[in-house]
Parts: structure tokens; sequence; C-alpha cells
């Protein structure tokens, strides 16, 4: 099954509606994520969503515990690999010294990128250890 196929997006939706349903907005496009990006004020939260398990699992569950315990942020923005293939690559050159990671969570105060939870501190970890670490970060970045 294509990546653009009506089928693909049927399955997926679902997995983005996790994150717009709490307040992200997507981002499909480059120029969408630069303009966001610029345009972001205050503390930003943006995840890069993903098909896989660990995704599902634990990274969105996580995000939203995260947000609920921290409290509100300005911005939340967010890119789907493997679909939103140029704005995930664009998004990816603003979290400068790190890898490629899907499903990964950045955050930025002011527009200057601050920490990246990649999924290797997803991946194997609980719900509860991620939402931890991306509470400390969030109150070491913002």
């Amino acid at each position: 099954m294509a990546y653009d196929s009506p089928e693909y997006e049927e399955i997926i939706a679902p997995m983005r509606e996790e994150l717009t349903s709490v307040g992200f907005k997507e981002l499909h496009t480059q120029e969408e994520v630069d303009q966001a990006l610029a345009q972001a004020k205050g503390k930003t939260v943006f995840v890069v969503n993903s098909i896989c398990g660990c995704a599902a699992r634990i990274a969105r569950p996580a995000v939203k515990e995260a947000l609920e315990q921290f409290g509100p942020v300005d911005h939340l923005f967010t890119v789907f690999a493997g679909l939103d293939i140029e704005a995930t690559e664009k998004a990816r050159t603003y979290f400068t010294g790190y890898r490629p990671s899907s499903p990964s969570i950045a955050l930025f105060n002011d527009g200057d990128f601050k920490y990246l939870v990649e999924r290797h501190q997803i991946e194997r970890h609980t719900v509860p250890d991620v939402t931890s670490t991306l509470i400390h970060a969030m109150e070491e970045s913002f």
C-alpha cells in the first residue's frame, strides 16, 4: 500500500487525531514548517509523529500526559514521518545536533530549539518514564 493511498490515510487518521484532538496543528509542507516556527513566540512542542508501535503505545500518550501535568504551552505542531515527508525533513533541520528520529518530541522557546526527546528515549520505556523525561525537559527549556 502506497503512503499516498486513501487506504493508508484512513489507517493513520486516528493516529493524527490523537494529537490534533488536544490542539496540535498538522504541518504538511516545508513552507508550513518554516512559517509556523518563524511565528512561534513562547513555548512550542513539536512532535514528529509515526505509525510505529512506540509512537502509539508510548510517545503520543506521554505527550498528552505531559501537557496535562505541565500546563498549557503556546504552540503545538506536528508532522507525520513517512507521510508528510518534505515537512518532516524540514522540521528535522531545526533539531540541530540530532540525527533523524521518529517519533520524537522537540521543544522550542521563542523560536529557539532547546531539546529533543529521541526515539531511543521513547522506545522500550513506559509512558510515565517518557512523561517524566518530557516534563523535566519542559521545565528546563521553558
